[in-house]
C-alpha cells in the first residue's frame, strides 16, 4: 500500500501536534515535510520528531501528494500565490487550517481547478484530543477526502459538513468552544474558593469533574439533557444549582453567545477577503 507523503507549510503548534499525531498513528515521519522561515523550529522538529525540513516551500511541495497550509491567516495569501504555479503543476492536495479564508480565495490564489480541503480544527488538536470539521471542494476525490480526514483524525474526531456556510457555526461551537467551558471552570473554582475550599483543591476538583463529564458524554448514547437529569435528584442540591441557572437566563446566554461568534466569523472572514 502507497504511503501518501505529506507536507506542512509552516511548523508552529497545530502542525507540530498534527505531525506528532501523524507519527504516533504509524505513519512514517519519513514521509513527513515541513518548511518554515524559523531555522531554529525545523532544527528541533528534525531532532524531536525525525521528520524532513526545509526552508523552501518549493521544495515540501516537490517532495509530497498532500500540502497542508498551516501558516497565520495574515500570510496565507502571499505564501499560496507564491505556491500556486507549483502546486498546479504537480495536483497535490491542498488542505488549509487557516481560520476565516474561504474556499472562494483560496481557489483564487491557487486556482479554481486545484482540490482544496478547507478544516477548521480547534486547540484540543494540541493535546490530541481536538474536534475539527471539514469542507471540500468538488475537486476533491473520494480518495483525497479519505486522507484530509486521516490527518485530522490523527489529533482528535474529524467530521465533514456539506456546507462551507456550515464551518462559521462549527467555529462558534467546537472553534471557540473550549473557551467557554474555561469560563465555567474559571467562574466554579473562584467561587469555591469563597465557600472556603483551598486554591489546589478548588482547581483539581472543578478539572476532574469537567473531565468525567465530558468522559461519561461521549462514552452514553444518552442526550447531555438526560445525563443531566440523572444526576439531579428531584428537591436535591444539583435541582437548586440548575433551577438557579435557568432563572438567569442560561439557556438563551448560551444561544446568544454562540450566535454572537457565528456572526463574527462570517464578519472576519469578509474582511479577510476584502483585505
Amino acid at each position: 500500500m502507497k504511503t501518501n507523503k505529506i507536507g506542512f507549510i509552516g511548523g508552529g503548534n497545530m502542525a507540530s501536534s498534527l505531525m506528532n499525531g501523524l507519527i504516533a498513528s504509524g505513519h512514517p515521519a519519513g514521509a513527513i515535510w515541513v518548511s518554515d522561515v524559523d531555522e531554529a523550529a525545523l532544527a528541533a522538529l528534525a531532532v524531536n520528531l525525525g521528520v524532513n525540513t526545509s526552508l523552501s516551500n518549493d521544495t515540501v511541495i516537490e517532495a509530497v501528494d498532500v500540502l497542508v497550509f498551516a501558516v497565520k491567516p495574515q500570510i496565507l495569501k502571499d505564501v499560496a500565490c507564491r505556491a500556486a504555479k507549483l502546486i498546479r503543476q504537480r495536483q497535490v492536495l491542498v488542505v488549509s487550517i487557516a481560520a476565516g479564508i474561504t474556499q472562494q480565495s483560496l481557489g483564487a490564489w491557487l486556482g479554481t481547478e486545484t482540490a482544496i480541503v478547507r478544516c477548521m480544527p480547534n486547540t484540543p488538536a494540541l493535546v490530541l484530543t481536538g474536534a475539527t470539521a471539514l469542507y471540500a471542494n468538488p475537486h476533491v476525490s473520494a480518495q483525497q477526502r479519505d486522507l484530509a480526514e486521516s490527518i485530522m483524525r490523527a489529533v482528535g474526531i474529524s467530521l465533514w459538513v456539506n456546507e462551507e456556510s456550515d464551518l462559521d457555526a462549527v467555529t462558534a461551537v467546537s472553534g471557540s468552544g473550549p473557551a467557554y467551558f474555561f469560563l465555567l471552570m474559571e467562574a466554579m473554582e473562584a467561587t469555591a474558593v469563597e465557600l472556603g475550599l483551598d486554591a489546589q483543591t478548588a482547581r483539581l476538583l472543578v478539572q476532574q469533574t469537567a473531565l468525567g463529564a465530558a468522559k461519561i458524554a461521549l462514552e452514553s448514547s444518552e442526550s447531555p439533557e438526560l445525563l443531566r437529569k440523572r444526576v439531579t435528584s428531584p428537591g436535591g442540591t444539583t435541582q437548586q444549582a440548575i433551577q438557579t441557572f435557568e432563572e438567569g437566563g442560561f439557556t438563551q446566554l448560551v444561544a446568544r453567545a454562540l450566535h454572537a461568534a457565528r456572526d463574527r466569523s462570517i464578519e472576519m472572514s469578509k474582511q479577510m477577503e476584502s483585505s
